[in-house]
């Protein structure tokens, strides 16, 4: 490979820096080395692509080196998308510990007369990220067990441990029911999700919808017309409009289905989320027999209630590994909340989760001044850090204690998570483990490659044009990624 050298022409300086000559292409931050220049590779791939260079950062350095082997607009403040989960998960585990568990608790101020609580049930979360329909279950269980057999008073619900969020969950997209803008709560119960799983019944000529779980309070009208032809586009097809009213969340299907669809499933977060776990409470207690005819109430617990029992979450590493892997945006902003209820005590707000961060970033000797965390999610077009930074939060990772839960945590290409089908087919293909993100003219790349030659590398590739969430923009990225790993 032909490096450029500081006695070359002037005429062939300018040709590289216009992105019409040889070799490297020098950005602004050149100092003329090489690891300053994107390698010939790139230059192609980008000019191929019609990228400009100044629309990607990148950044590679060998495990236990001191200096890169390509570190290119490192410096540039870009928008990070989904990767800047990485932030509060390592921050998380380093903080926290890998064993660190969430708690959700039930209790009670009155007695238990012949199976009865004659009084109310308080639910008291601690922001469980993983706490779903069959955990519930498993609490209630337990009451059950403890000898409850009927509820004379009503469910309780604080969720103090967090500050409430007030955000417009339609503020991101204009999609208020997608599962990814679910806001954060102390007591958070599937995502708050539900799955309306949609079924053709050829027999009786219509289309099945139900709602698993199935809130006491969700009513479904469904209008699906089943028709035959291919199965395209199916979720486009239907249209969903929900109705609220007090207790009761209407939700009307309409529109076709293909019978060729088979069954699939439709994620929504349709309600607000007290009353999402009142409505799914009393359908898993009156499925387990019990009794009860009371209300819904908020309020802080009471000093002198008795805790009747306990449900433990997974520990954190396993936590992180969904979050990671799957990009879970509602558990990410779980974890900037918890971060800043434990460390900056209850409630756990987004301020106090940044500030946590900071400080660890701080405390570690990592300065970040460009960064914008938001809401810890990369949902957002105000985040920002620099590839550079990135890459050096990266080697601080890999210097962790905490480094094989953090690694592990990441997609691996053709493996798993948001990277199971991706890379499958190239030659790092289960040798790279990174987490990306893509939004509209956002695609970012950050984690770890193992090169054919054995060396571990540090890689990050930030991209941001009107071009970059597209196929070419992906393509780009991909030959970065193998002109690394066949570097000699």
């Amino acid at each position: 490979m032909r490096t450029f050298k500081p006695d070359l022409p002037r005429l062939l300086m300018v040709l590289v820096l216009l992105n019409l000559g040889p070799g490297f292409a020098a950005t602004a931050d050149d100092t003329g080395s090489a690891a300053n220049r994107l390698p010939e590779a790139m230059v192609q791939a980008l000019r191929r692509y019609r990228i400009p260079i100044d629309s990607v950062s990148v950044f590679a350095q060998e495990i236990g080196h001191e200096r890169p082997i390509v570190s290119v607009a490192s410096d540039v403040a870009r928008n990070p998308a989904s990767v800047i989960k990485l932030l509060p998960t390592l921050v998380a585990l380093e903080e926290l510990g890998p064993a660190y568990t969430w708690k959700t608790e039930a209790y009670a101020t009155a007695g238990i007369e012949e199976g009865n609580l004659a009084g109310d049930l308080y639910l008291k979360g601690y922001g469980d990220p993983y706490f779903l329909t069959e955990h519930f279950w498993r609490l209630l269980r337990g009451l059950r067990i403890g000898g409850m057999t009927g509820i004379d008073g009503d469910l309780v619900l604080d969720r103090s441990f967090f500050e409430p969020d007030i955000v417009d969950p339609a503020n991101f997209d204009g999609q208020p029911y997608r599962v990814y803008n679910t806001s954060a709560s102390a007591l958070l119960l599937n995502f708050h999700a539900v799955n309306f799983r949609i079924e053709p019944d050829t027999a009786a000529s219509r289309v099945r919808i139900v709602a698993d779980p199935q809130p006491d309070h969700i009513k479904i009208v469904n209008r699906v017309k089943l028709i035959d032809g291919p199965c395209r586009h199916w979720n486009s097809r239907l249209k969903m409009r929900v109705i609220h009213t007090p207790h009761k969340d209407t939700v009307h299907f309409s529109g076709r289905y293909a019978a060729r669809c088979g069954q699939r499933s439709l994620f929504r977060s349709i309600s607000e989320p007290a009353t999402y776990v009142y409505g799914v409470f009393k359908n898993l207690w009156r499925e387990q027999g019990g009794r009860f005819g009371g209300q819904l109430q908020e309020r802080l617990l009471p000093a002198e209630a008795r805790l009747l029992y306990t449900a433990y979450s997974r520990p954190l590493a396993e936590v992180i590994r969904s979050t990671n892997k799957y990009s879970n945006n509602v558990m990410s902003r779980q974890l900037l909340l918890t971060l800043g209820a434990e460390i900056y005590d209850p409630p756990g707000t987004l301020a106090k989760g940044v500030q946590a961060v900071h400080a660890w970033l701080q405390k570690k000797g990592l300065h970040f001044p460009e960064l914008v965390l938001d809401d810890g999610t990369g949902l957002s077009r105000e985040v920002r850090i620099s590839a550079g930074h990135l890459g050096k939060l990266l080697l601080a990772a890999y210097r962790s204690p905490r480094m094989p839960e953090f690694v592990s945590s990441l997609p691996i290409a053709g493996v798993d998570g948001t990277l199971h089908k991706r890379f499958a087919d190239s030659d790092f293909a289960g040798r790279l483990h990174v987490k990306t993100g893509t939004l509209d003219n956002v695609r970012a790349m950050a984690g770890y490659l193992l090169d054919a030659q054995g060396r571990r590398l540090v890689v990050v590739y930030l991209h941001n044009h009107r071009s970059a969430h597209l196929r070419d923009g992906a393509r780009a990225e991909a030959e970065f990624l193998s002109w690394l790993y066949n570097r000699p």
